[in-house]
């Protein structure tokens, strides 16, 4: 059952048998851009005539990570673009904190008298809920069920899979075999913010831009 795009999408970009995320940097873009797709969906949040994204709803999601994405969506209207390229590292981190109140992953303090290191180790100690979701994604793009009839999320998490070039679910094979269904899977985001749908087509380029040439393959 999902628990909300963010956080299904740190599942998706996990390797459990490295026991730690594919790519942080890579991670830290997916989750703003899955956060904003569930805001969209929700109904709290939209796009302007200009592009922008305002706030249609400020009441209470029920989830820290998202009440946290939208005061800062109150503060100045910005692209979604915009938006997927700030404050990246800080919802990262709300998430594994949310994910590990909710037991899902487990996260070991900072020795305080240790080397210093970029973040905490993150530990998931029963990985089939994320392997069976990076499966089921995977599946829906290879696969010739109709991508009409697919769950929002499921769309929306494959749509970032490929996009976001997390080869954990699709190879670059995958990513060229099945380019059509894949820009039909993205689509499926247009309903709520055909903008968001845009920026999630780019998010490779965006990553590459931002990092100052991040590549993935």
């Amino acid at each position: 059952m999902s628990r909300g795009l963010h956080l299904d999408t740190y599942l998706l970009a996990f390797d459990t048998q490295a026991q730690s995320l594919q790519d942080r940097t890579r991670a830290g873009f997916l989750l703003r851009a899955a956060a904003l797709a569930e805001l969209a969906h929700r109904g709290a949040a939209a796009e302007d005539g200009t592009g922008r994204v305002q706030v249609v709803s400020a009441d209470p999601t029920g989830d820290s990570v998202l009440d946290m994405l939208l005061a800062e969506l109150g503060g100045h209207p910005r692209t979604w673009k915009s938006w997927i390229r700030r404050s990246r590292d800080d919802t990262l981190e709300a998430v594994e904190e949310r994910l590990t109140v909710l037991g899902v992953v487990t996260m070991a303090d900072r020795d305080p008298y240790g080397p210093v290191v970029p973040q905490r180790t993150v530990a998931m100690d029963e990985p089939r809920e994320a392997l069976d979701l990076q499966a089921r994604v995977a599946e829906l793009v290879r696969g010739d069920a109709p991508v009409a009839q697919a769950p929002f999320a499921d769309a929306a998490l494959a749509a970032l899979a490929a996009h976001g070039h997390l080869r954990l679910v699709l190879s670059r094979h995958d990513r060229r075999a099945h380019a059509e269904r894949i820009t039909a899977l993205t689509d499926r985001l247009a309903d709520q913010a055909p903008g968001l749908t845009r920026a999630v087509t780019g998010l490779n380029l965006t990553m590459i831009a931002a990092q100052g040439g991040m590549g993935g393959s």
